[in-house]
């Protein structure tokens, strides 16, 4: 029974339609302000994958949505060393482009709960529209934590999963992270923080 259960979300188009669910709104989004989630990050304090991957569509984003602002929100994972991811972040997409004076950090969140109250008060008096990056699954999520707490965001997803999902040895990977969001937002649901 387990072997085709794992054989039909392996083949079948269930994981990209819950991957989907999990994106949500689609938008290509100009503004203002953009606001950037913190991702994995490797023992040693450099960017992990999810993070390498929001800090360069950040980058794009901003090299061609006329973004004025970029706030980079993540504080340091258990064994970073102490690096706050968004400060690893930054610097990546200054060695990229973004100029360093238009980078505002919030260095101290460790769950995407933590990420939209403490970036809030960083955001809230800004002019403009506010759009928020972050991976394709994690964008329900975290859109909904935003505004759980006050602030109205404009989606701007990366495709993660929806990439990934086309590569047949990634898939495996793909199940399991898309499970994984879809328990992180019943938790969310459960708790009432969405």
């Amino acid at each position: 029974m387990f072997v085709i259960v794992l054989t039909i979300l392996y083949t079948s188009p269930l994981v990209p339609r819950v991957a989907r669910w999990l994106t949500g709104d689609w938008e290509d989004a100009k503004s203002d302000v953009l606001i950037v989630l913190g991702g994995s990050q490797l023992g040693d304090g450099t960017l992990g994958v999810e993070s390498y991957w929001r800090s360069v569509y950040a980058y794009w984003a901003f090299r061609d949505g006329g973004f004025r602002r970029v706030v980079v929100t993540g504080g340091p994972n258990p064994d970073s060393g102490g690096r706050p991811v968004a400060r690893v972040m930054a610097d990546f997409m200054t060695a990229l482009g973004v100029p360093k004076e238009d980078i505002i950090l919030e260095e101290k969140s460790k769950s995407t709960r933590e990420n939209a109250l403490m970036t809030v008060p960083l955001v809230k008096d800004m002019p403009g529209t506010k759009v928020l990056l972050t991976s394709d699954i994690h964008m329900r999520r975290a859109r909904a934590a935003f505004a759980r707490v006050g602030l109205k965001t404009v989606p701007a997803p990366i495709p993660d999963v929806r990439k990934r999902w086309n590569s047949w040895v990634d898939r495996w990977a793909c199940i399991f992270d898309v499970g994984v969001g879809l328990v992180k937002y019943g938790y969310y649901a459960a708790r009432g923080w969405v």
